[in-house]
């Protein structure tokens, strides 16, 4: 039996940013109530652990708790409207709105890990403990997630190197499977077939958050934002629908 998932693309919690996309998000899993939700990981984004802008003028001030407290508190605010609608539900006895849920840990939280194996003191005080996932099935950074036929990571790799596939088509070319990644921002879709005729179809979305990164500059910034819903999954087919958070900030803003 077929499958609707909704994926949220990366979310990039940090500490200062408007929390309202990820409320917008949570109201339309909450109106759609998909079958499968797949979140491709960093959430926490996690910028007081930055090796990239070590040292640097906007590395000061940054603090491990509050990215935790930021992640945390945002991912509360992605989820609280399924779980209002599911109280309702309760108090009108009316089944619970259940869905699978999966969280695959990016590269952003494994910062936590990596400065855990640089510094061995930090064992036991900081770690994926505290990061505010009991509702999810969670699953290891680059482990491969596989649901009715379709693959889902936080990237895949390429090469002996193991870097991150930068296109679809090269995903495509690579994995001979139906695959879907975050990590890079923007959206991209490549389509092929098997010997059968059967579809095959890989998706790259990394940007499931409005605020601007300043490391990519002032065109950097203009890719696509949103979530992606993949209806009719079976056999690793699916019909692909991209939300933008455009939309749903007009759909849900001040309601």
């Amino acid at each position: 039996m077929s499958k609707t998932i909704l994926v949220i693309p990366d979310t990039q919690v940090k500490p200062g940013i408007d929390f309202n996309y990820l409320n917008h998000i949570g109201r339309y899993i909450a109106d759609k109530q998909p079958d499968v939700i797949v979140h491709l990981g960093d959430h926490w984004d996690m910028p007081s652990l930055s090796s990239f802008d070590f040292g640097k003028r906007q590395y000061e001030g940054r603090r491990y708790l509050n990215d935790i407290a930021a992640g945390n508190l945002g991912m509360d605010i992605l989820l609280n409207e399924v779980r209002a609608m599911n109280y309702r539900r309760k108090v009108n006895a009316k089944k619970q709105y259940k869905p699978e849920m999966h969280f695959l840990l990016g590269n952003h939280e494994e910062r936590i890990q990596r400065a855990i194996n640089s510094d061995a003191k930090l064992e036991g005080l900081i770690g994926y403990k505290d990061l505010n996932l009991d509702a999810w099935q969670v699953h290891p950074f680059l482990e491969v997630l596989e649901i009715e036929g379709v693959a889902f990571s936080h990237y895949f790799t390429t090469g002996v190197a193991g870097r991150p596939a930068s296109t679809a088509n090269a995903m495509l070319n690579k994995k001979h499977q139906s695959c879907v990644a975050g990590h890079q921002q923007g959206r991209q879709v490549a389509t092929a077939y098997k010997a059968n005729g059967e579809p095959i179809t890989a998706i790259i979305a990394g940007s499931a958050y409005p605020h601007e990164e300043e490391y990519l500059g002032a065109q950097g910034n203009k890719h696509w934002r949103g979530i992606v819903v993949l209806h009719e999954v079976e056999n690793g087919s699916f019909d692909e629908m991209f939300v933008s958070l455009r939309y749903l900030e007009k759909r849900y803003a001040g309601n």
